[in-house]
């Protein structure tokens, strides 16, 4: 099972990339989905862009509930385990009384 979700999650993390670059850019960046101004495309530029930011919403969501049941499978194995529960277990026992000093005896 987490062998298949964790495949799922790298597709969509692939996937996620290739739809960030394709979206077009404010400034600078790559933009290779821009869309240019002639008409006889599929679709507008406009609607292009929605297009791709909608899937992208749609892909981010599945990545962040991908990333949550991995960390659910990752965590079911284990034991909750208190932190002061450790140092206890794991601290040297010190007898708490005092040490009696030895006094010798005048005999």
């Amino acid at each position: 099972m987490q062998t298949v979700l964790l495949t799922i999650h790298t597709l969509i993390a692939l996937a996620l990339v290739g739809l960030v670059l394709l979206q077009r850019s404010e400034g600078g960046g790559l933009g290779i989905g821009g869309g240019g101004g002639a008409g006889g495309g599929f679709m507008t530029a406009r609607g292009t862009a929605n297009l791709l930011t909608k899937a992208t919403a749609i892909l981010a969501t599945c990545f962040f509930l991908t990333s949550i049941g991995l960390a659910i499978l990752a965590g079911a194995g284990s034991q909750t385990t208190s932190i002061v529960d450790e140092v206890l277990n794991t601290a040297p026992v010190t007898d708490s009384a005092p040490a009696k000093p030895s006094v010798p005896t005048g005999q």
